[in-house]
C-alpha cells in the first residue's frame, strides 16, 4: 500500500482513482504514479499525437498544482504518459515496482466504463497479481469500516491479511461476513471454520473486528445490503486463480464491481493454501 498506480484520462470520474489514493497519502508515505495512455492510432482531438501529448502534460500539471499541497508524510505524485493498450500499459507500470496497487475509476471519457464493465471489462484486474481498487461512485474521505465477505473457496481467506494491513493504516474496523446459500452441514462447518480462523488472525493483530453470518440466495445483495447497513467504506473480493478472465472473476465478482457504491478491492489468489499466520489445525483444513 505504498505505491499507487492510477489510470487517468482527465475526466472528472477518472480523478476518483486519484482521490482514493490521496486518502492513503494523507495517512502514510505514499508514491502516487498517474498514468495516461495515448491510443496508438492517435485519433485524438484537438489534433495530432504530439498535441495530445502536450495536452496531457498540461493537464497533469494542473492536477499536481491542485493535489500536491494536500500530501502528507513526504508522499509524492508523479505522472507518466505512455502509448499502447490501456490495460497492458497500466499493468506494466504497476509491475515496474516491487510492490504496488492499482487504483482506478470505472468511468471515464476514454471508455473506462466499457473497459471495466463491458466485454473487455476486467482485463486490467486479471492481467496482474497486484491488488486493484476500483471506484464506481463514492470516494471516502477516510476508511473506517472494511467489509470482508468469506465464501466457500479456500482462496477467500487471502483477503484478510490485506484488509488487516489497511485497517492498521486507518485504525479501521474489519467486518468479517460469511455468505451462505446452502443448508449442507459440511458447507456451514467450513464457512464457520474460515470465520474462526479469520477472527483469530485479526485478534492476534489487535485489529477491531465484527463477525457475522449471513444467509440468502443473492450473494451480491447480501453483501451490498450489509455494506449499506453498517455504512462501510471499502469491500474486498477475490478474483480467483487460473483460467480465462471470465472464469477468474465469475458472476459474483462482476456484479460486485458493477453494483457497489463504495470502492472495491479486488485481490487475485496467489496460491491454493491458507495465508500465512492462519491456524492449520485439522478442523481448519
Amino acid at each position: 500500500m505504498k505505491n499507487f498506480i492510477v489510470p487517468i484520462d482527465f475526466s472528472i470520474d477518472s480523478i476518483k482513482g486519484l482521490e482514493l489514493a490521496m486518502v492513503f497519502a494523507k495517512k502514510q508515505t505514499t508514491n502516487i504514479q498517474l498514468v495516461y495512455v495515448q491510443k496508438s492510432s492517435g485519433d485524438f482531438r484537438p489534433g495530432t499525437f504530439e498535441e495530445e501529448h502536450r495536452y496531457a502534460e498540461a493537464e497533469f500539471k494542473k492536477i499536481l498544482d491542485k493535489y500536491e499541497k494536500e500530501l502528507k508524510f513526504d508522499s509524492k505524485i508523479r505522472f507518466i504518459i505512455k502509448k499502447g493498450k490501456i490495460y497492458e500499459e497500466i499493468v506494466e507500470q504497476a509491475e515496474s515496482y516491487k510492490e504496488s496497487v492499482i487504483c482506478a475509476s470505472t468511468h471515464g471519457a476514454s471508455g473506462f466504463e466499457e473497459f471495466f464493465i463491458g466485454s473487455n471489462a476486467f482485463k486490467i484486474i486479471t492481467a496482474t497479481s497486484n491488488p486493484v481498487f476500483t471506484v464506481r461512485k463514492n470516494t471516502p474521505k477516510h476508511i473506517n469500516k472494511i467489509v470482508v465477505p468469506l465464501k466457500m473457496h479456500v482462496d477467500t481467506r487471502q483477503k484478510v491479511p490485506i484488509a488487516a494491513e489497511i485497517a492498521e493504516i486507518f485504525g479501521a474496523e474489519v467486518h468479517l461476513i460469511t455468505i451462505n446459500n446452502s443448508k449442507n452441514k459440511k458447507t456451514v462447518a467450513r464457512l464457520n471454520a474460515y470465520l474462526a480462523q479469520s477472527s483469530d488472525y485479526l485478534k492476534r493483530k489487535n485489529i477491531k473486528f465484527v463477525a457475522k453470518r449471513l444467509k440468502g440466495e443473492s450473494l451480491v445483495n447480501l453483501v451490498n445490503n450489509y455494506v449499506k447497513a453498517v455504512d462501510a467504506d471499502l469491500v474486498t473480493i477475490m478474483t480467483g486463480e487460473g483460467g480465462t478472465w471470465s472464469v477468474l472473476l465469475g458472476t459474483y465478482a462482476q456484479q460486485m464491481l458493477y453494483r457497489s457504491n463504495i470502492p472495491v478491492l479486488s485481490i487475485t489468489a496467489r496460491e491454493k493454501h491458507v495465508p500465512a499466520g492462519f491456524a492449520t489445525q485439522g478442523r481448519y483444513k
